[in-house]
C-alpha cells in the first residue's frame, strides 16, 4: 500500500512548483535579468534565503525550470500525435504541434534552442545536469519513437554505408549506437535531415528571420512537412 504524502511533503512540492512557475513568468514578462531569487521571493512573499531551502542556487532553479519547459514541448507533441491516426498522421501532427508551442512560447523557445538568452548562459556553458538531461531526452523520445515505429513497419530506401562520407559515417553509428538503435546508419542520415529541416524551419519563423519575405509562414511549413514525408516515404497529407 502507497502512503499519501504527509501534508508537510505536499506544502514543499507546492511550494517548489511555485518558485519555478514564478520564474519562468518573470523571465517571460521581464526577460532573464529578471529573474533573481530575491525577485522571486518577493513575487511570493518569502524572502531570497528562503528559497534556498528549495534551491541551491539560481542555476540549480533555471535547470528545473528549463527541465520542465522540455516536459512541456513533449507532452504537447504528444497530444498532438494523439490527435492523428497512422504514424503518418503522428509524425506530422506532431511536427505542427512543436511549430504550435513555438510560436506561442518564445521567450521559453530562445531559452532551450537558441542563442542562450543574456544571464543564462550558464544554464548552457556546464554539462546539462540530470533533471534537464532526463526532460531533453523525453522530448527527443517524442520523435525518435514514431521514427523508429515508422522504420519498423514500412522501411523506406536510405543511403548504403559506403554512400556516405566516411568522417559523417562514423559519428552516425556513434549516435545510433548511443541510442540502442537497430537502425542503419543511412536511416539515422535521413532522420537527422528531417530534425534540421523541421527546426531550422521554426527558428527561422519564431526568430523572425522570415519577415523579410513573408508576414505568414504557414504555406512554406507545409510545404517544408510534404519535403519530410517525401524524405521518409511518406504520402503527405495537407492540413483541414
Amino acid at each position: 500500500m502507497v502512503q499519501a504524502p504527509s501534508r508537510r511533503d505536499r506544502v514543499r512540492a507546492a511550494t517548489i512548483e511555485e518558485i519555478k512557475g514564478t520564474a519562468r513568468q518573470l523571465l517571460v514578462d521581464e526577460g532573464p535579468d529578471a529573474v533573481s531569487l530575491r525577485a522571486i521571493g518577493r513575487a511570493m512573499g518569502m524572502t531570497a534565503p528562503a528559497i534556498y531551502r528549495y534551491f541551491g542556487s539560481r542555476e540549480d532553479l533555471l535547470q528545473h525550470v528549463v527541465g520542465d519547459i522540455f516536459t512541456e514541448i513533449a507532452a504537447d507533441i504528444r497530444a498532438g500525435e494523439a490527435s492523428g491516426g497512422d504514424v503518418t498522421a503522428k509524425l506530422i501532427a506532431g511536427c505542427r504541434a512543436f511549430r504550435s508551442w513555438a510560436l506561442a512560447h518564445l521567450p521559453e523557445f530562445g531559452l532551450l534552442f537558441g542563442t542562450p538568452l543574456p544571464g543564462l548562459e550558464a544554464v548552457h556553458d556546464k554539462p546539462a545536469s540530470d533533471v534537464v538531461a532526463e526532460c531533453a531526452g523525453k522530448f527527443s523520445l517524442e520523435f525518435l519513437t514514431l521514427f523508429f515505429e515508422l522504420w519498423g513497419k514500412h522501411p523506406f530506401p536510405v543511403p548504403a554505408d559506403e554512400e556516405i562520407d566516411p568522417g559523417l559515417l562514423a559519428q552516425l553509428i556513434r549516435y545510433r549506437d548511443g541510442l540502442g538503435a537497430d537502425l542503419p546508419a543511412g536511416a539515422v542520415l535521413i532522420f537527422l535531415r528531417c530534425w534540421v529541416r523541421l527546426y531550422g524551419m521554426v527558428s527561422l519563423e519564431v526568430f523572425g528571420h522570415l519577415h523579410f519575405a513573408l508576414d505568414d509562414p504557414v504555406a512554406l511549413f507545409e510545404y517544408t512537412l510534404a519535403e519530410l514525408a517525401a524524405l521518409l516515404g511518406l504520402e503527405y497529407s495537407p492540413q483541414p
